[in-house]
């Protein structure tokens, strides 16, 4: 007889399957009749006239499809509406194409259908595409809750000319949301704070981390001259790799700590909401450095971020006036009781963040 008597689980989440080419996408239709005789696949509205035809035309002799135009905010009523197309389509397969709230449409819609998804990721601007995690918005386009699912898709798709054509702010921004995954992750290994699935992360997951922030710091001012010469060349391969994949296996296998707190936070501010995601992480990135007291790290992330058109300071992300009352808002947020935060190995106050902020004005 197996004792199983203070047993402590640790795990990692994983997409099912992920596949990363340029011109990957011609390989859509054939990978979703893997899944049934039936698709109904939303497009991001921003690609949708560039990519209707070509989507169409790679389900030609493998299965059926209907295309839907995302209306813009990954709202209730946007995924009410796509699982009516659905049932209605009598489709076997939910597919989404395009930027995050297309994705997390169409992941939130296959959770409700009880059906597999397909992710096509048209920008690699964040780890979302692989995540169990959709971001619901209101219909002003603030945000509601976070969704989480009971699965990863079940394939991610990359199409790194695609992503090689958008504009180069997005791998740069997605580029700032990799940067976080080692430091967070580390943070959580070393005070034992639990990970995505509420337990700490396999050794694997650390490692993919401590991966995911050398690829980039490796490549990432390379693919972004790729991006600008809009070729996907071997540097934007391994940026996207690290971008997608091993900073989504890294945030939900490793756990989340301060540089995301610290994001929630600045998003309090209406300074910020004109910058991307990744660019208000990287700041908290900095932040995070401060605050464990690893100076000749900040120093050199820093520099690094500077080298990838991310932004160091808190002007660069709109807050030109930082005054006091501004950083206590986003340090209340970033510090409030069950935040992520607390993940950090000691214990982080709010004082101790607006120190680290004013370092940044």
């Amino acid at each position: 007889m197996l004792v199983t008597t203070g047993i402590k689980p640790r795990g990692a989440r994983f997409p099912g399957r992920y596949i990363q080419a340029a011109g990957a996408i011609g390989l859509l239709g054939q990978e979703a009749q893997a899944y049934g005789k039936r698709a109904v696949a939303l497009l991001d509205r921003g690609v949708f006239g560039m990519l209707e035809k070509s989507v169409s035309d790679t389900f030609d002799g493998h299965a059926d499809v209907e295309i839907v135009r995302h209306g813009g905010e990954c709202s209730e009523a946007e995924i009410a509406s796509l699982v009516a197309r659905a049932r209605t389509a009598g489709a076997d397969v939910v597919i989404g194409i395009g930027g995050g709230k297309a994705l997390d449409t169409a992941k939130a819609a296959a959770r409700d259908l009880g059906l597999p998804v397909i992710v096509v990721p048209t920008i690699a601007a964040s780890d979302a595409p692989c995540s169990a995690l959709a971001v619901v918005y209101n219909e002003d386009g603030t945000v509601a809750y976070d969704s989480f699912l009971p699965a990863n898709p079940n394939l991610v798709l990359a199409d790194t000319a695609l992503i090689a054509a958008a504009p180069a702010r997005f791998l740069a921004a997605g580029i700032g949301d990799a940067l976080a995954t080692w430091y967070e992750a580390d943070a959580c290994r070393q005070s034992g704070a639990f990970n995505c699935m509420k337990m700490p992360g396999l050794p694997l997951a650390f490692e993919v981390a401590r991966f995911c922030r050398e690829t980039i710091l490796d490549f990432g001012a390379a693919a972004l001259t790729e991006c600008d010469a809009k070729t996907a060349g071997p540097a934007i391969e391994r940026v996207v790799e690290a971008n997608i994949l091993l900073s989504g296996i890294g945030f939900e296998s490793g756990g989340v700590a301060a540089a995301h707190a610290i994001h929630h936070g600045l998003c309090e501010l209406e300074d910020v909401h004109h910058h991307l995601h990744g660019e208000k992480v990287a700041i908290g990135v900095l932040a995070g450095l401060t605050i464990q007291g690893r100076h000749d790290e900040f120093v050199r992330i820093r520099d690094f971020c500077r080298s990838v058109r991310l932004p160091t300071r808190l002007a660069d992300i709109g807050i030109a006036e930082a005054s006091r009352e501004k950083l206590e808002i986003v340090a209340r947020r970033a510090c409030r009781a069950g935040e992520i935060i607390h993940n950090e190995p000691m214990p982080v106050t709010e004082a101790m963040v607006i120190e680290a902020l004013a370092g940044l004005i």
